[in-house]
């Protein structure tokens, strides 16, 4: 009696091919981690052969820059949506920001997700074999520090550098220990914790705008 045989995976080259590595690559990188994920998977995943995979990546750590950039160009247009906006005083832009940290995203299962920034996690991950992820990454955690000095200083705050990075290290913190306890709770307390700071620090009176 013959016997249906495994179904072989689908391979899919040419156009969409770059686009679907990448989102192979968001979700398996951020679920399953950097290290965990191999070239097989990956193209697996992508539906893509291997050879695809390399004409638009020459290599794994290309990839990883490749998902961190996107990840940061996504980040910066949410801020702009969200946080910097003209309609918004300083101090409301600052607390936008952590209305954005208390937002848990949904995980591909539908479950809240608590792995953290993938920005951080390829830090931890890359840190020491992919220097330019390192780079990529401190370039955008002194990013987000200058922005918070920025609306900081437009708010009023008579130290303006000390609120951006105290307000920095409860950004990091509360994404970290999220991930640390697989819980949602910490960003919403970084959210109760970043109001009691800036009420200390700006002038009770806030100017528009």
């Amino acid at each position: 009696m013959e016997t249906e045989s495994a179904p072989q995976t689908r391979r899919r080259g040419g156009r969409g091919a770059r686009e679907r590595i990448l989102r192979a690559a968001a979700k398996l990188f951020y679920e399953e981690g950097i290290h965990a994920t191999g070239i097989a998977r990956l193209v697996e995943t992508a539906e893509v052969s291997t050879r695809t995979f390399y004409q638009h990546f020459p290599t794994k750590a290309a990839l990883v820059e490749e998902y961190l950039r996107s990840y940061d160009a996504r980040l910066a247009l949410r801020i702009d949506q969200h946080v910097t906006r003209e309609d918004l005083t300083p101090k409301e832009q600052l607390l936008a920001l952590f209305g954005i940290v208390a937002e848990a995203a949904p995980g591909s299962s539908g479950a809240v997700s608590t792995r953290g920034c993938p920005l951080h996690n390829a830090a931890v991950e890359a840190a020491e074999s992919m220097p330019d992820v390192r780079k990529l990454v401190q370039q955008n955690k002194q990013g987000i520090t200058q922005l918070l000095i920025d609306i900081s200083t437009r708010a009023g705050a008579a130290d303006p550098e000390r609120l951006g990075r105290h307000l920095a290290v409860l950004v990091a913190g509360a994404t970290a220990l999220s991930t640390s306890l697989d819980s949602p709770c910490p960003r919403h307390d970084a959210l109760e914790a970043a109001r009691v700071l800036i009420d200390n620090a700006l002038p009770e009176d806030q100017p528009a705008g």
